[in-house]
């Protein structure tokens, strides 16, 4: 047989002016198996309550500097819900109005007592808000340890999609590379890849699965370790991108997406193969300004079973400046509801005079987080690749 489990006795602040009245008051709660404690004054109420927790306040509405309105006991409600928003309030007055009853009721008292009290009805009034106070309490403290574990769970969840994305971009000879990464909620639907496939060729890769948190990250994380297999497989971007989409159309839940854009560079040839799944299209800024999009393609990836998918061959430059983003980098917004936008987005690149794909990067995220005050409404990648 089980102990049952003991219950702490309730600890119960009076707070009344009149001696009589808190020495009554403590004895009766005593004999009802009450832990008590006075106090006098609205700053004794307010320092009792800094120093310890309690089940409930019993208090007067009436003190020493106005005997009749009650107005100081409503002061002092607010005061103790600024210390402790749950705990609950009994109040007694003997001057008690329907006016002054429901003013104290809609600062949050639980329940209202007249004096004279009848002894057996205020107890059953101060069990039954100790009663809700507590199971209030339990279910904070429930949801507050809920909460800690969910962002325990998040931060691992974080780290080891961060370990998904690439720690260091490749080396590869006559360019320079950079990337960022920043989930809007921890973990991100956001992916992007750099490596290398063998000596002379190499994969720059960006995706955004339709969505964000924990669910969007889930459905990333199948397509990364789909498109690691595929990528060694020596098969065209356009060919890629067939094969991952009639993979995700059975793995990707109803009114879910991806968006990718899949990519092979010839690194002595300084040619791009590139195919759009749907994706924003990346932006090829030449040394004289033009900016070429990159847009051929086909539709996005787990939507279509049918889906096929065409490729493109482009060439790079000395000092051309190529930028892979998802939409989180040009729809994020300032205070006026603006986006940022694809125009400033080629403003940063035209206007950069640098040699450095890392330099570019930083500007060009220092630039949108400027604009909307470091609040992304959705995850935001990018990679830069320039030609030197």
């Amino acid at each position: 047989m089980m102990n049952p489990v003991a219950v702490e006795a309730p600890r119960t602040l009076i707070a009344d002016d009149q001696p009589d009245v808190l020495a009554a008051l403590r004895l009766l709660l005593k004999g009802a198996g009450y832990q008590t404690e006075a106090a006098d004054s609205p700053a004794a109420v307010l320092d009792a309550i800094r120093q310890e927790k309690f089940d409930l306040v019993l208090m007067d509405l009436n003190y020493a500097r106005d005997t009749t309105s009650g107005k100081e006991g409503l002061d002092l409600i607010e005061r103790i819900h600024a210390l402790d928003h749950d705990l609950p309030i009994v109040v007694m007055t003997a001057w008690a109005t329907v006016d002054l009853a429901v003013e104290s009721m809609r600062l949050g008292v639980r329940d209202f007592v007249q004096k004279p009290w009848e002894n057996s009805r205020l107890l059953r009034k101060l069990k039954t808000q100790i009663d809700y106070g507590r199971e209030l309490r339990d279910r904070e403290a429930a949801t507050q340890k809920q909460e800690r574990q969910l962002k325990l769970e998040l931060d691992e969840a974080r780290e080891i999609q961060r370990g998904l994305m690439p720690r260091r971009m490749p080396h590869l000879n006559g360019f320079s590379l950079a990337n960022a990464w920043e989930p809007a909620r921890g973990v991100s639907g956001d992916y992007m890849a750099a490596f290398k496939l063998d000596d002379a060729r190499a994969t720059l890769c960006v995706a955004d699965v339709a969505g964000k948190g924990v669910p969007a990250a889930l459905l990333m994380s199948n397509l990364q370790a789909a498109l690691k297999s595929f990528s060694s497989e020596r098969i065209s971007p356009s060919e890629l991108c067939g094969k991952l989409n009639r993979l995700m159309c059975g793995n990707t839940p109803l009114r879910k997406f991806i968006t990718c854009f899949y990519s092979e560079l010839d690194i002595a040839r300084r040619k791009l193969t590139f195919t759009n799944a749907g994706h924003n299209a990346p932006m090829l800024v030449r040394r004289g300004g033009e900016c070429i999009r990159l847009e051929e393609g086909g539709r996005v990836i787990g939507a279509f079973c049918d889906s096929t998918f065409t490729q493109q061959e482009i060439q790079l430059y000395d000092g051309d400046k190529l930028l892979l983003f998802t939409d989180g980098v040009t729809e994020a917004r300032n205070a006026a509801g603006d986006e940022f936008g694809e125009q400033r987005l080629q403003e940063c690149l035209r206007t950069y005079a640098g040699r450095n794909a890392a330099e570019l990067r930083t500007m060009i995220l220092d630039e949108v987080t400027a604009f909307c005050a470091g609040n992304f409404d959705d995850d935001a990648t990018l990679m830069v690749l320039i030609a030197n």
